[in-house]
């Protein structure tokens, strides 16, 4: 369950009883009631969760149908893939690393973690990547993801996965900010992306030059390039390979937060090689929160872990186009005996989250009843 934030919990503290004070909890403030547990992949723990949401005002109804609309469009792409020219999946192949790239190279490593310096032509080049992904502009991604590395796993984190599964996927775009995200945003430092050009170029425009970017682009591409019909290769180069990339970000936020090993951290999330597939090598999440500046986000090079994004980040630097890629050095090498000695062998959030698991509690005790007026 997420953490409550301190007024609510001294609120609830002056009920007589743990009932009383639990419904007051959730009168109170319905954010605290949503949890789900962390392994919880119950879809009617999930309907608890979201009834929760709608009688606390707190869905946010023009996202959830953004992304509704989308995946329906995604569908159609669906459809459509054995009729469309061969180019035209072709293309929408391509676009899947290169919107990858404009996520992790662009506003991940480069723009959220400083983790290496790119000239202004690879900025150029990564803000168009990254407009192609539409995942909103890059200051606000760097933005939630800053207070995400600071605030993990708390009610300050964005898409906290101690709220179970769905909620670090795709739960947190469904409904509105947790006061604590919006609170501890408005302390941290911007001013570098706000002197960035591109990003604030990016920025003006939001939403409509992305959108452009992510499924028009595409479709005219395509259109002119072979004679693709311009709606086929909107739904499939466009809103089917959208959603794509999209959920395999969202893994990220989910699957590389309670699946797999904690070889540095076992108090951080896990290498999770399956996620660094899909999310072009973001998936060595345990070593990325240990060590967020590193630029590789993972201990060992391409040809022991699937990290492309770290081999485009080399090959930019061997051109002069990127430079002072960091690295974990020192910390890692301490890391590595540590590893090597087998001091992590599981972490206290997997035992929590197999705990939950182990003990099956239903909705009824997730999300206890409402005080009623």
């Amino acid at each position: 369950m997420a953490t409550s934030s301190p007024v609510v919990a001294a609120s609830a503290a002056k009920a007589a009883t743990p009932a009383e004070a639990a419904a007051k909890l959730g009168a109170t403030y319905p954010h605290e009631q949503m949890a789900t547990r962390p392994l919880d992949l119950n879809p009617a723990h999930w309907y608890a969760a979201i009834k929760w949401h709608y009688d606390g005002g707190t869905l946010n109804w023009p996202m959830i149908i953004y992304i509704g609309l989308c995946h329906y469009w995604a569908v159609l792409g669906l459809t459509r893939l054995a009729t469309v020219h061969t180019y035209t999946l072709l293309w929408a192949y391509v676009l899947w690393p290169i919107t990858g790239l404009g996520i992790t190279a662009g506003v991940h490593r480069l723009w959220s973690h400083r983790s290496y310096t790119a000239g202004p032509a690879l900025r150029c080049l990564l803000m168009l990547m990254n407009s192609i992904a539409n995942q909103g502009s890059i200051f606000h991604w760097a933005r939630d993801h800053r207070v995400h590395h600071k605030h993990s796993e708390t009610t300050a984190d964005p898409h906290n996965a101690q709220r179970g599964f769905f909620y670090a996927h795709v739960g947190w775009l469904l409904c509105k900010k947790h006061p604590d995200v919006v609170k501890e945003g408005k302390k941290l430092d911007f001013n570098d992306l706000k002197r960035d050009g591109f990003v604030m170029f990016q920025r003006k425009l939001d939403p409509w030059f992305t959108m452009f970017m992510c499924f028009a682009f595409p479709g005219l591409v395509a259109k002119f390039g072979w004679g693709e019909r311009f709606w086929d290769a909107v739904w499939v180069a466009g809103f089917l390979r959208y959603i794509f990339v999209l959920h395999s970000t969202w893994l990220v936020n989910s699957a590389a937060h309670i699946f797999g090993d904690h070889p540095y951290n076992e108090q951080w999330p896990a290498e999770n090689p399956i996620v660094s597939f899909f999310a072009v090598g973001e998936g060595w999440h345990n070593w990325h929160h240990q060590y967020p500046y590193d630029y590789a986000a993972s201990e060992f090079g391409i040809t022991s872990q699937f990290n492309p994004t770290k081999l485009f980040i080399d090959f930019f630097c061997l051109l002069g186009m990127a430079s002072n890629p960091k690295r974990a050095t020192s910390s890692w090498e301490r890391t590595k005996m540590k590893r090597d000695k087998g001091v992590f062998e599981k972490s206290n959030f997997v035992l929590c989250m197999e705990g939950y698991a182990a003990r099956g509690a239903d909705a009824a005790e997730a999300y206890p009843a409402k005080k009623q007026d």
